[in-house]
């Protein structure tokens, strides 16, 4: 996985600022769906690791005379 840069969130003004409430809103939303792509790739790269790794056991199970 490459090394993501980090972004300050902006500094909250004292009265409401709609285009800062925005940028925040924005920036979060980002973060969050970042992390579900790096969530969601380990899964998969999980899974496809179990899979081989099942598939090879059973390949090597074949000729294995049972009894």
């Amino acid at each position: 996985m490459s090394k993501k840069a980090l972004k300050p969130l902006p500094i909250p003004s004292p009265e409401y600022n709609y285009a800062n409430e925005s940028l925040t809103r924005e920036q979060l939303e980002n973060s969050i769906q970042s992390l579900q792509n790096e969530v969601f790739n380990l899964k998969r790269m999980q899974e496809s690791i179990t899979s081989k790794s099942v598939k090879r056991h059973q390949f090597l199970l074949m000729g294995v005379k049972h009894g």
